[in-house]
């Protein structure tokens, strides 16, 4: 999952991005509106973790674009504002939950996976496609109910793939699934963890549409 944090706290946005990748997310930490603005507009985000009190503007700012825009990105507000009444604005801003500071990690990360679940329609963490399931919790993966080891890119891959095992994929997708903005990619990254997995999951679990991307069988 790939996470926009809007925070200006150096201490919290780092302890988030460290703590979050530490958990399999790809995070792209901001600390004002309109970074978040310009990156919201540039790639495609599947969660976003708000502060409300930013140095240029409100975190509702970028949750009203979000929606305004219809992204599909779904949105956490994390503050310390703690009135009833202000989670109530929040929440009905469009937000999908709202924590307050300060925070538990698990919890932040557990109400991540559950705004995902909800925005894929899915009730369970477990996914599973033909013979494969994997849990993001554990990032365990089987297939026929054997256990099968798998880096952590490839497990990112399979996962994103299962999450919409009917829509194809491209390599630019599955890159920005893998990837922050400031690591180096290679050039057959996405090619060669596909040719790991069909190598651990069987060689037509995954099937290349030729031009477009990859999808599963």
């Amino acid at each position: 999952m790939r996470v926009l944090v809007v925070e200006d706290d150096p201490v919290i946005a780092d302890g988030l991005r460290i703590g979050l990748r530490d958990r399999g997310y790809v995070v792209e930490p901001l600390r004002c509106v309109d970074d978040a603005l310009a990156a919201l507009e540039t790639a495609p985000f599947d969660a976003a973790i708000i502060d409300l009190g930013l140095p240029d503007g409100e975190g509702l700012d970028v949750l009203h674009f979000i929606r305004r825009k219809a992204l599909g990105t779904s949105v956490i507000i994390l503050t310390a504002r703690d009135r009833t009444s202000q989670r109530i604005e929040g929440l009905d801003a469009g937000a999908d939950d709202y924590m307050v500071k300060p925070f538990d990690l698990d919890e932040l990360a557990a109400r991540l996976r559950a705004v995902r679940r909800r925005a894929l329609g899915q009730h369970q963490n477990l996914v599973t496609h033909g013979p494969v399931s994997a849990d993001p919790v554990t990032r365990q993966v089987w297939c026929d109910a054997e256990t099968v080891q798998l880096s952590r890119r490839e497990f990112d891959i399979l996962h994103a793939l299962l999450e919409r095992p009917s829509q194809v994929l491209s390599r630019h997708q599955l890159e920005e699934r893998l990837y922050g903005w400031q690591e180096d990619i290679g050039s057959n990254a996405v090619e060669v963890h596909i040719h790991n997995l069909r190598a651990k999951l069987g060689s037509r679990f995954i099937r290349t549409v030729r031009g477009v991307g990859y999808t599963l069988q």
